[in-house]
């Protein structure tokens, strides 16, 4: 683009991204300071005392958290990168299972397992009473850890990845043992990225919602997302304290990203790549791969094997009362949800068409910002740019409140709230750095000298984005579309804040089949929500690699 296309493109890009993003959160954080706003007539030091349990709850879950996710990732990332396992390439697909499995259907997976006269009990009677010890904050800060492990393992891989064989050679050489070589050598240069791997964990727990919303209300354990849920959604509806509540969240993730950056900045170290850079691939001896391999597997098992093993089965069973009888087990569940449950199907038709229409809308508009913002030289760039990766920033419960506020108050004007067309809003203000994103990084490979000749050849901007820059960065649009429509197929928070009345979408299917004790179609409906995901994922895929 000529540099004044690109001024009209950025001005039509912000004008589009600041009532869709900014303004909403900008309401949050002014009714927060509204006097008297939801706080009940209490200073803000007041109300904070006030609601000092879910502020300590939740920051207990997160330390524990990064804790236990800490403990998993190292060895794994470990083991992934400098043994013979960085042979076995399949393990990282499989790690990325726990993320790209809903946390709702995960926590929901586990309650199945460990509740009394569960799976678990059935399997194995001599297990009788291990619920007790599950059902409290141990089992909480487990399934919430299985949830976000994979971010900690990736992070801490690839840095690992990146420390040259030379650097611990050379240690070796000045006489440093195995365990001086780790603590001198290895550790401090895996801080930075540690704390990148910490952050988003703990960040990550205290957004979540669909694990709080099932485990944390059978144990009454509440925490920032399950209250400003419920003071969103219960009569009566206060988005007063959800708006404070959701500024107090706000404000401690952004405060962590600070301390996060500071942090990295200084425990950075340049590596000097070249000859030897890469990690040294270590032989197992038969008893430690054992291990080895008894470790990994213990993860897969406890990750992916009892939650999907319980969603899987429960659809399948008949009569619950059976359990795990032979002769138990049919498709009569899915045939039912099919045949006999309108409200299923209407669920997924609502899903997949709201997904498709909000993933197209934020693949247009983040592709538009990254064109737009691509090396302009104006101040519109950092607006765009920070608009286009602020809903990334802030918990994804906090933007929906936003959004129900500011929409709430242009009803009379824009008929938007209350209908299907805020949940496309919603899910298009979420997702969309995920487009932005992955446009940009496309545009960063993406040779100057290719824009310039087809300029000089008599180009005109229009051209040049068709025949050269769509092109180009066609698989990052299309990563992006991907990423948010399996997202928001399966999105809970905006879905149940948001959804008009008689809209039910996937994910509220699922819930309310599971509390109202329709549970094997509830799981029917899990099943078929996880497989299709995963079936759009490997086929967009395909179509990628066969395009090359």
């Amino acid at each position: 683009m000529m540099r004044g296309e690109k001024n009209v493109a950025l001005g039509a890009v912000t004008a589009a991204l600041v009532p869709l993003v900014f303004l909403p959160l900008a309401f949050v954080f002014a009714m927060a300071f509204v006097p008297g706003s939801g706080s009940k007539g209490l200073s803000p030091m007041a109300f904070i005392a006030e609601h000092a349990p879910i502020v300590l709850n939740s920051l207990r879950l997160g330390f524990w958290v990064v804790v236990l996710a800490s403990l998993i990732s190292f060895p794994l990332a470990f083991l992934l990168t400098r043994t013979e396992f960085v042979r076995r390439s399949w393990l990282d697909i499989l790690l990325l299972v726990p993320f790209m499995t809903p946390p709702y259907i995960s926590s929901m997976g586990w309650i199945l397992f460990m509740q009394p006269r569960g799976l678990l009990n059935q399997l194995a009677p001599f297990t009788k009473g291990w619920d007790a010890a599950f059902f409290g904050f141990p089992g909480l800060a487990l399934v919430m850890t299985l949830n976000v492990f994979p971010f900690m393992v990736k992070i801490l891989a690839n840095a690992l990845s990146n420390i040259g064989r030379n650097l611990e050679e050379a240690a070796a050489v000045f006489g440093a043992g195995p365990f001086t070589r780790l603590t001198r050598v290895t550790l401090p240069l895996l801080v930075g990225n540690y704390a990148i791997g910490a952050l988003m964990v703990f960040v990550k727990t205290l957004s979540e919602y669909g694990t709080p919303a099932t485990l944390g209300k059978r144990i009454g354990y509440e925490v920032f997302t399950s209250r400003i849920h419920f003071n969103a959604t219960m009569a009566p509806i206060d988005f007063g304290q959800a708006a404070l509540l959701s500024s107090i969240l706000t404000g401690i993730c952004l405060s962590l990203w600070l301390i996060q950056s500071v942090v990295t900045k200084r425990a950075s170290y340049a590596l000097i790549g070249g000859k030897g850079a890469g990690g040294a691939v270590r032989p197992l001896s038969r008893p430690v791969a054992a291990l080895a391999w008894a470790y990994v597997g213990l993860i897969l098992l406890v990750s992916i094997g009892v939650p999907y093993f319980s969603v899987i089965v429960t659809s399948l069973i008949k009569i619950r009362g059976f359990g795990l009888r032979p002769g138990n087990f049919s498709l009569v569940n899915y045939v039912a949800l099919f045949t006999q449950n309108p409200k299923g199907r209407d669920a997924l038709a609502t899903s997949f068409g709201l997904g498709l229409v909000a993933a197209s809308i934020a693949a247009f508009l983040g592709t538009v910002a990254a064109f737009a913002a691509h090396k302009a030289r104006v101040r519109l760039k950092a607006v765009v740019d920070f608009l286009g990766v602020l809903p990334e920033m802030v918990p994804n419960i906090v933007m929906v409140i936003g959004l129900s506020l500011f929409w709430n108050m242009l009803a009379g004007v824009i008929p938007v709230y209350n209908s299907t067309a805020m949940l496309i809003v919603a899910y298009v203000a979420m997702f969309l750095p995920f487009t932005v994103q992955y446009v940009k990084s496309a545009l960063t490979q993406v040779n100057d000298g290719l824009i310039q000749a087809g300029r000089v050849f008599g180009g005109t901007p229009a051209y040049v984005i068709r025949r050269i820059l769509l092109p180009l960065t066609l698989n990052g649009i299309i990563a992006g579309w991907t990423m948010t429509f399996i997202i928001s197929f399966r999105e809970l928070v905006a879905s149940s804040i948001v959804s008009p009345p008689g809209v039910i979408t996937v994910s509220t299917f699922i819930m309310r089949e599971f509390e109202q004790g329709s549970v094997p179609v509830g799981m029917c409906m899990a099943v078929i929500c996880v497989l299709f995901t995963t079936g759009v994922l490997l086929a967009v895929d395909g179509i990628k690699k066969n395009s090359k």
